[in-house]
């Protein structure tokens, strides 16, 4: 399977929006700092931690592959 992760930001802030989630939110369900989460949003980390996609998709109720893919 290829990953995408420049598709990610699309994916979070879908999955976000789809679940009407703050940023804050998110990153405290996700276990994740809330700058982790502006930074995915944005582009600006293409390259995040193992522990954070596990946090997103546990929040999401999806696997990592379908994520980043």
């Amino acid at each position: 399977m290829k990953y995408n992760l420049s598709k990610l930001a699309g994916h979070i802030i879908k999955h976000r929006a789809s679940m009407k989630l703050s940023r804050e939110v998110l990153a405290k369900h996700a276990k994740v700092n809330y700058n982790t989460i502006i930074k995915l949003e944005s582009g600006a980390n293409k390259n995040p931690t193992v522990k954070t996609l596990i946090g997103l998709a546990g929040v999401f109720k999806t696997s990592i592959e379908k994520l980043i893919s």
